[in-house]
This record gives structure tokens, sequence and C-alpha cells, in this order.
């Protein structure tokens, strides 16, 4: 990470986490608040999950085409549905980086004494906030379509750190590609072309025993796989992990720790 700037540096590792750890829950709490003045959002960028539980679950359901090793198909699918909507929402998180560029916030931000490792980190657990309150309409929906959701307090405590985590992750990955990007022209259509792939290349819809050799390949690479291998553990009764909760949350936490230390290396060349 880099120095605070201008300032003094912190005296001690302590005093610098606690500078670093309130920088950026101060980023958080400032885009969070962007939010409450419009919360429509939440509920417009949860139409297309919920379809995909009223209309593909609940269709494939019935024809058993696919075989979920003992799962109904809507209860295998409705965590990856829930991880599709962090996804899409994420991905193009940092497409405000660049109307910021536009509109002259950023650069006054960049001249300021934060750290810029928690200017990404702020804007990473905004975006896990957003995704926390949009899921929690997605899981409405699961139980209300007879989703076989599990009942223990401990593994929805486990399922909010995946969100939280996991949407961090794939919004500081889209501030990477903004980065890189840097026009909102080209940022759209490369994440139009990033999703898809994404989703259809983890185990969301199906198993990846299913898959030709080489997909399965990809699909161990794909960060999506571990949020929706640790999201049907934790939430549907009678599922069990393919890799094992710890490795699911090691895989997503090493994955935002280091987007966090790229993008914020990369942070000050979109102003540039």
């Amino acid at each position: 990470m880099r120095s605070r700037g201008r300032d003094a540096p912190p005296t001690g590792w302590a005093d610098a986490l606690a500078a670093f750890s309130g920088q950026a829950l101060a980023v958080a709490d400032a885009e969070l608040h962007k939010l409450f003045r419009d919360p429509t959002e939440l509920f417009t960028r949860s139409v297309q999950p919920i379809l995909w539980l009223l209309v593909f679950g609940q269709v494939f359901s019935r024809t058993r085409a696919i075989p979920t090793g003992g799962l109904d198909y809507l209860d295998f699918m409705a965590p990856g549905v829930l991880a599709q909507s962090i996804l899409f929402t994420s991905i193009f998180f940092g497409i405000a980086i660049i109307w910021e560029r536009d509109l002259g916030i950023l650069q006054k931000t960049l001249v300021s004494p934060a750290y810029r490792g928690a200017l990404v980190l702020g804007k990473g657990l905004s975006a896990g906030a957003r995704a926390l309150a949009q899921s929690s309409l997605v899981v409405v929906v699961a139980l209300a379509l007879g989703v076989r959701l599990r009942a223990e307090p401990l593994r929805w405590a486990g399922v909010l750190v995946a969100v939280l985590v996991g949407a961090a992750a794939f919004s500081t990955f889209s501030l990477v590609v903004a980065c890189l990007v840097k026009t909102r022209e080209r940022f759209m259509g490369i994440g139009q072309v990033l999703t898809m792939p994404l989703f259809f290349a983890s185990n969301a819809i199906y198993p990846i025993e299913l898959m030709p050799a080489w997909l399965r390949v990809v699909a161990r690479l794909n960060p999506l796989t571990y949020l929706v291998d640790g999201l049907r553990a934790l939430m549907i009764q009678g599922a069990g992990s393919a890799f094992g909760l710890g490795v699911d949350l090691a895989v997503q936490v090493g994955v935002l720790v280091a987007l966090v230390a790229l993008a914020a290396r990369l942070y000050p060349t979109v102003a540039v």
C-alpha cells in the first residue's frame, strides 16, 4: 500500500491499521449515503435474479434434466442466482470512478492524505453493503418459492460474510478494469463481455461434473465458483461444500486482498 502522502506516517502498525480502517469505513459510509438517496436502484437490480428463480428455476425443476446430487433443482440454483445478482451488480461498480473523474471528484480525493488502499477497500465495502440489501430480496423470493433454506443463525452469519466479501472482490475487480480502460464506453463493453463467461463458467446453474474437462479447469479458477459453493453449503438444507467452507472463504479473501493491492496501485492512473 502507499503511504498517506503529505501527512506524517503513523507511529506504528496499530496506528496505521486504525487509520486505514477509519478511512475505508468513511469512504464506505459516503458511498452508502448515495444509495439511501435513491433506494429504487436495489429493486430494479433485483428484477433479473428474481426472474431467473421464477422462470428458469421453476421450469428446469420440472424437467429434472440436470442431476444435482439429491437436491431439488430450485434449491440447487437459488445460491447460484444469489451469486449472480452479486456479480452483475458489482461488475459495473467501477464506472462510478470514471464518472467521478469526469466531475473532478476523483482528483480531489487523490490529493487527500488517505491510503489509496483504504479508498479502494471502502468502495468495495459499500458494494458489499448494497449486495446484502439486494440479496435479502432474492432470499425472500426463494423462501416464497419453497426453497429449503437452513434456519441456523450461524450459517446465515456466514452467508452475510460471503456476500460482503464476494461483492467487495468483484467490485474491486471492476475498479481495476475501470483504471485500465478509463472510458465509459470501453468499460461497459468489457463489463458485458465478462459477466456471462464468469457466470456460465461456474457451478451456479449446473454442477462442475457436467462440464467438459477444459471448462472444469476454468471453473476451478473462477472465484464465483467458490462463492456459489460456500453459499450453497450455508443456505440449503442437505447441501455440502465441494471444496470446503474454509477453502471457499480463503479464496474469496485472497482474491479481495490481491485486487485491493492492484487497484490501489492503479487508482491514481485514472485521473491521468
